[in-house]
């Protein structure tokens, strides 16, 4: 395909992708808030919208793509080498930036707003201009900021700013001597949790183990995990959560808290379905393994497994893949390119907090082979994708 149809392709998917997820808010009966706004909309605080994410995956591959095919490359290159964004969000979070001016349409003067987080109002102004250049806090006038559609999300009651503080304080310390770790050959080869960069990066604390067990020595940075079966103290959690948000179902009997060990023992045998979030993409291949293995101990001939993981897709589709997941349209590359970039920074995440890592579809499958599991079909959840597994014969 020459350059100019490929750009000329390019358009076609951001119009089609934005009318498409334009068409996801206005079938709630309500207009899209603008960025200006503080208003919310259903669809910022729900998961079930999986048209609009799957809109989005195509114009945020197709936007990216199109502005790396018209830009110089050095241009490009050099972007994405200095992009500060996480830092920038990291002081704003820390800072409580977002609840000093809620309330404030009006915004604040940042001589005022300086005075109420602690930092001195030249180098704050210079942050908070950074972030509403990327459309997080408004410059209404000249050094005059306030909230907006985006910054609501950084409010210190919110879960997000919760997790991106996550990704802005630990991935960081770990991704500074990335590459020493994978160039040293005591670290170089292993797949050892407890040879991760992480845990490298903060071994002057004494703490010989993994990151849970970091996690361990400072409950202050643990955050509530939702599970029915998990070690004793996060089956408590997940009791609270339900007795808080779900009181009907918990007194009904339809959801029970089993507590145990993975690694060991699944007590609870002969379920309908077995579901898996977020938890191999923790640990390396071996415990990754032994998991899948414990689970299957447990299951019957017509239980099912579902593994809900982000999933990595090779830029060219191997021959499991383009049997089992469809490709983005042309002249996207296949795995959507920067649309389905967090499960890539996710992947790097894992690589320096844990040393496991986010797989491709053949790896998991091939893992769930070995515990004597079958691959079912492929769910694409956009941002995600559940495989559904069955006792192989």
């Amino acid at each position: 395909m020459a350059g100019r149809a490929s750009v000329e392709s390019l358009l076609k998917l951001i119009n089609s992708s934005a009318q498409q997820a334009l068409a996801q808010y206005e079938n709630h009966g309500l207009d899209l808030p603008l960025l200006s706004s503080t208003a919310s909309h259903p669809l910022d605080t729900t998961d079930e919208s999986l048209e609009l994410r799957k809109s989005i995956r195509v114009l945020e591959g197709a936007c990216e793509q199109l502005c790396s095919a018209l830009s110089p490359p050095a241009h490009t290159i050099v972007n994405k080498g200095q992009n500060l964004d996480w830092l920038c969000l990291l002081v704003a979070i820390e800072a409580g930036v977002a609840d000093a001016l809620s309330g404030r349409e009006e915004g604040m003067h940042v001589n005022d707003l300086s005075k109420s987080v602690g930092i001195e109002s030249s180098k704050l102004a210079r942050i908070l201009r950074a972030l509403a250049t990327k459309h997080v806090f408004l410059e209404i006038k000249p050094d005059v900021f306030a909230n907006n559609r985006l910054s609501m999300v950084l409010l210190s009651s919110s879960d997000v700013a919760c997790l991106t503080l996550c990704h802005t304080t630990l991935a960081p310390r770990a991704a500074s001597i990335l590459h020493e770790n994978l160039s040293d050959p005591k670290t170089a080869f292993s797949y050892d949790p407890k040879d991760s960069p992480f845990m490298q990066v903060v071994k002057h604390e004494g703490i010989d183990g993994t990151f849970f067990d970091w996690l361990k020595a400072h409950p202050e940075k643990r955050a509530l995990k939702v599970a029915l079966f998990d070690l004793p103290e996060t089956v408590g959690q997940a009791s609270e959560h339900w007795s808080r948000n779900f009181p009907e179902a918990k007194a009904r009997g339809q959801v029970e808290f089993v507590s145990g060990d993975f690694f060991n023992q699944i007590p609870v045998e002969n379920r309908d379905i077995y579901y898996l979030r977020n938890i191999l993409h923790n640990w390396p291949d071996i415990q990754a393994l032994q998991i899948l293995r414990t689970v299957r101990k447990a299951m019957s001939r017509s239980s099912r497994l579902l593994i809900h993981d982000y999933v990595l897709s090779h830029i060219k589709q191997t021959e499991l893949e383009a049997a089992k997941v469809e490709p983005a349209p042309s002249p996207l590359l296949p795995n959507y390119g920067a649309g389905s970039a967090r499960t890539y920074y996710q992947d790097m995440t894992m690589l320096v907090m844990y040393i496991s890592k986010e797989r491709t579809l053949d790896e998991s499958v091939a893992l769930a082979s070995a515990a004597g599991l079958r691959l079912e079909k492929v769910w694409d959840l956009a941002e995600s994708a559940l495989l559904e597994f069955t006792v192989a014969e």
